[in-house]
């Protein structure tokens, strides 16, 4: 696909991350990958990050992320997959180029490691990325990668594949500046946990669309969700809410890293694989999968 191709891809739907399926021992289950991804096929996603955030690229190995990456692209049918890249520039540069020779459709560029910089290194490091591949490549802005306005401008008039901003910072007036200054030179996403609970703000602020975590697991109720986001239907996006992602939040924010193995958590509840998170996250508890489970069966029978 031609980054234009992707971008537009990336703007029609709802997105998500597959979570990254491994074994009791923490090695990658291919098998169980292969059928999540299968199944995930079937409910319309817009386009898939393999591995994102919630597939714990960040716990994953350059190679294991690129392998991750071809498996993902050979179960999706038509369903583009972008690849992931992260760490130091040099870092990020080989991952993305390992995603794309891996037959990814694009890029999401996550965080560099540790190091907080200014805006000109920051430019610097997207462009790298950009420049080091001929597929589309979106930003994440999170954490220590925060851009201004101005620095997308610059790296959207020197970067004609850079196709995407992908929010996960929460400061709505700097994502409004960004989406009234660039248009729709990009195609601008939601990025931040368990989105749904910010996409009524974003919509407003010009993002149409998000990547949704919970379509790992209940990928119906998340498609309802964003019709009724999409269709103004507040009605059924605030049960929704007090329904089902509410009380998910509320177990979600009891330990650090849960945003993560509580969508895993999410899948084993089903009875499909999905396994461990990896170190340093730490998995549910018995009683918290319990409570999971009571939360998710509310919701399966009406969604």
């Amino acid at each position: 696909m031609t980054p234009n191709e992707v971008k537009a891809a990336l703007g029609s739907g709802l997105l998500s991350f597959p979570v990254t399926a491994f074994t009791a021992d923490l090695k990658f289950d291919e098998e169980a990958y292969t059928a999540h991804i299968d199944w995930l096929d079937g409910f319309g996603a817009a386009a898939l990050f393999a591995p994102g955030g919630t597939g714990e690229l960040f716990s994953l190995t350059p190679e294991e992320t690129a392998h991750v990456t071809k498996v993902a692209k050979a179960h999706a049918g038509k369903t583009p997959i972008l690849g992931g890249a992260a760490y130091g520039t040099a870092m990020a540069v080989e991952m993305a180029k390992a995603a794309e020779k891996a037959g990814a459709d694009g890029i999401l560029l996550l965080p560099p490691y540790l190091m907080f910089a200014e805006q000109e290194g920051l430019v610097a490091h997207v462009k790298a990325v950009c420049d080091a591949v001929g597929i589309g490549v979106v930003v994440y802005n999170r954490d220590n990668i925060l851009l201004t306005a101005d620095s997308l401008q610059r790296l959207v008039d020197s970067c004609p594949n850079l196709i995407g901003f992908k929010d996960g910072h929460g400061e709505v007036d700097r994502v409004i500046e960004i989406t009234t200054k660039l248009q729709d030179r990009l195609v601008y996403i939601g990025g931040m946990p368990t989105h749904e609970l910010y996409a009524q703000a974003y919509f407003s602020a010009g993002v149409t669309t998000y990547s949704s975590a919970v379509f790992n697991f209940v990928p119906e109720l998340a498609q309802k969700f964003y019709s009724a986001l999409r269709a103004g239907d507040k009605a059924t996006t605030d049960q929704i809410l007090k329904d089902f992602f509410f009380p998910l939040v509320a177990l979600r924010n009891r330990k650090k890293g849960y945003a993560v193995s509580i969508i895993k958590a999410g899948v084993e509840a089903l009875g499909r694989k999905a396994g461990p998170v990896r170190p340093p996250l730490t998995s549910l508890t018995g009683e918290e999968m319990d409570q999971l489970k009571a939360i998710i069966a509310k919701v399966t029978k009406t969604a």
